[in-house]
């Protein structure tokens, strides 16, 4: 043999010797203990049965305070969602948990109860929480190799409520768990409750929580009409709702509803005579899935949801069980006038965008984000994130970061005018190169052709000339530029400190820009925008008022910011955003600004007024994906900015007389239709009769 493997084999065995050396003694201990037990157990047989039996109650005992307390099993029966409302406390949304409605036990088909006795737990009132016999059966059941549980409603119960404290593993420990639960649940509450609130808590799929949901959304009736056959089906669902879905599963349903149908009759709730009659006719569904209402602002609600945990966490409180009240400074009927226009104008414009679509090619879908809110202090009071949330979860108000076009011009006039330059000054209309360090040449231009004529900067504005603009950043700087726009709002987007900034060619958001041109409506003080105004519990009791944010110092002089405002009412009354007065026939004192980017990707539009300043862009999620010429920012977004000012100057919820304060220049009221005079020119004719009969008069 191989030395070096005679050595590693007498290690190996001498290593044996020694562990089984000292094995001996414990070998030796153990045997003993075992003599010594069997030998008490013979002199103390009682004692000796019973030692099983205490050790099990001391584990129960030990599992006792890892339950669950059910000092109040109403709760899930008194829980509120916490509620999210307009200013006026008009429901904007719920924060609940589950889509349940809950509904008393004598709001319940009778049908319903003896379906859910008869199948899940026939001695029902004769137990305490746990039907022993059915228990022993069904662990013989089990040990014959037939799994069967034999868990009671309250045990069922129990586990719907408390899923986490009791688990659903398959364990002795659960069980345990759940026996102790049931006991409690049946010493404190009675039957009737415990039947109500098993009924209002089970799921039935689809969204659907406790039988009230469940009967609208198989059935479209209110649990209170369900017959007898609708009843079983639902029943036979909480043996599996997925395995016997009536939707996915009809035959396996069908069989398991006849099932308890037998039950039924086997307990005495249903005669045996209607029984193969019944047994016989189809399930006749009549499904419907239970939407959750969206409300009136779902981003708002989803834009507030994470605050408000956090808020209500810190509180100890539950935002889907508290109800608690938390008012919003959204103005509803803004809201409801902005949703419409919003869905109206897109409707309109996706039928163009179709219309360009080739052969093959992918179909995409516009979106839009609007934001209203009042100047005076941040207070938003419409905020629509995209055509229709259940499609479109993003918000193209606070997220959508694009590129601002003209609208970003203001910053650049404003700029100017703080440093000394007038609306009269002048530049000449040329083209316009401007040499970039590094980066060759900027060529600016505009869709009209120069006219080679002095401009003011007045007209600059209001015609949106980029070659005026580009010429009087060089003059400023776009550092100023930049400068001035983060002070007004444009406070979370970077901002490309070089010319092209002054054509809106950093990307920002709609809030950012609408907040911006709050603060130049607001005599040049930023307030910052706000969407909570308090929250009450849900007696009505003030939890937490929250007040505006104010900023000590202007972010623009105040005559400096009226300066701009005095220009931008160019832009409505004779500018690119005529068609306010034109089309929508507003004659309140308002000023904005149309933007569209670069190939019509982007339109944007702005206006503001002493109470309230509101923007729209339109534009697709791939901002590779271009508009036709009805993308331009007067076309595409100014008509929903403008239908939510037509209205609510109308419904006189807003000012129509409140002006800015510095002198308005009245613009000539606008020319009647020409149709008009087309259809009855008969008051022309008559006119021009009796005034040369006056004529003849006066020279008589």
């Amino acid at each position: 043999m191989n030395p070096t493997l005679q050595r590693a084999v007498t290690f190996a065995t001498a290593q044996y010797h020694r562990l089984l050396a000292a094995a001996r003694p414990a070998a030796t201990f153990a045997t003993a203990q075992y003599h010594w037990l069997l030998a008490a157990a013979r002199r103390h047989p009682w004692r000796a049965a019973l030692l099983l039996p205490a050790l099990l109650l001391l584990y129960v005992l030990v599992l006792i305070p890892f339950t669950p307390g059910i000092g109040d099993l109403r709760k899930a029966k008194t829980e509120a969602p916490s509620v999210l409302l307009a200013s006026d406390g008009t429901v904007l949304t719920e924060y609940k948990r589950i889509n349940r409605e809950w509904v008393s036990l004598d709001a319940i088909a009778p049908s319903v109860v003896d379906a859910l006795i008869a199948t899940e737990d026939r001695r029902f009132y004769e137990h305490h929480g746990i039907d022993f016999r059915r228990l022993a059966g069904a662990v013989l059941s089990t040990l014959g190799g037939d799994l069967q549980g034999g868990s009671t409603i309250t045990q069922q119960l129990a586990r719907n409520l408390y899923p986490e404290e009791i688990g659903r593993a398959n364990s002795v420990t659960r069980k345990i768990k759940e026996a102790i639960t049931a006991l409690k649940i049946e010493a404190v509450y009675s039957k009737d409750e415990i039947l109500e609130t098993y009924l209002n808590t089970v799921p039935f799929l689809y969204n659907a929580y406790g039988i009230e949901m469940a009967a609208r959304t198989y059935f479209d009736k209110p649990a209170s009409k369900l017959d007898v056959l609708q009843s079983a089906t639902l029943i036979a669902m909480l043996k599996g709702t997925s395995y016997y879905n009536p939707v996915q599963n009809p035959e396996r349903a069908l069989k398991r509803r006849n099932l308890v149908l037998a039950q039924m009759v086997k307990n005495d709730k249903l005669d045996p005579a209607r029984l193969a009659s019944l047994s016989k006719r189809p399930l006749k569904l009549d499904f419907e899935r239970q939407v959750v209402p969206m409300g009136l602002a779902p981003h708002v609600a989803q834009h507030l949801r994470q605050w408000l945990v956090d808020w209500a966490d810190q509180r100890d409180y539950d935002i889907q069980a508290d109800g608690l009240r938390v008012f919003t400074s959204l103005d509803a009927n803004l809201q409801k006038t902005a949703n419409q226009a919003v869905a109206r104008q897109l409707g309109q414009l996706q039928k163009l965008a179709d219309a360009r679509v080739k052969p093959g090619q992918e179909r995409a879908v516009l979106q839009a984000g609007f934001l209203a809110l009042d100047p005076r202090s941040g207070a938003v009071r419409a905020w629509v994130g995209s055509r229709d949330f259940a499609h479109e979860q993003f918000d193209h108000v606070s997220q959508a970061r694009r590129q601002p076009g003209s609208t970003f011009k203001p910053f650049v006039y404003g700029a100017a005018f703080m440093q000394g330059f007038d609306p009269s000054d002048t530049f000449m209309d040329e083209p316009v190169e401007i040499a970039l360090p590094g980066s060759g040449v900027w060529t600016p231009s505009d869709n009209s052709a120069p006219s080679y004529q002095p401009m003011s900067l007045r007209n600059g504005l209001v015609y949106s000339k980029n070659t005026i603009t580009a010429q009087l950043v060089q003059e400023v700087g776009p550092e100023r530029v930049g400068q001035l726009a983060r002070a007004l709002g444009v406070r979370q987007s970077k901002l490309d400190l070089v010319p092209s900034l002054a054509l809106g060619t950093s990307p920002v958001t709609l809030l950012e820009m609408v907040a911006a041109y709050g603060s130049i409506a607001n005599g040049g003080t930023y307030r910052q925008p706000f969407l909570l105004q308090r929250v009450e519990d849900r007696n009505g009791n003030l939890l937490e008022q929250f007040e505006p944010v104010v900023e000590s110092a202007p972010a623009m002089p105040r005559a400096h910011a009226l300066t701009l405002v005095n220009v931008m009412r160019g832009v409505i009354d004779e500018g690119t955003g005529s068609a306010i007065r034109s089309r929508y026939g507003i004659g309140a004192d308002v000023a904005g600004k149309t933007g569209t980017t670069q190939d019509n990707t982007d339109g944007w539009f702005i206006m503001m007024n002493p109470q309230l300043v509101a923007g729209a862009r339109v534009g697709f999620n791939d901002n590779s994906v271009t508009m036709g010429s009805w993308g331009q920012g007067a076309r595409s977004a100014l008509p929903m900015v403008g239908e939510v000012f037509q209205q609510a100057f109308r419904k006189r919820w807003l000012d129509a007389k409140a002006e800015f304060d510095i002198p308005r220049p009245r613009p000539p009221p606008p020319p009647e239709p020409q149709y008009e005079q087309r259809e009855n020119p008969l008051p022309g004719f008559v006119n021009d009769v009796l005034e040369r009969f006056l004529q003849q008069l006066r020279g008589n």
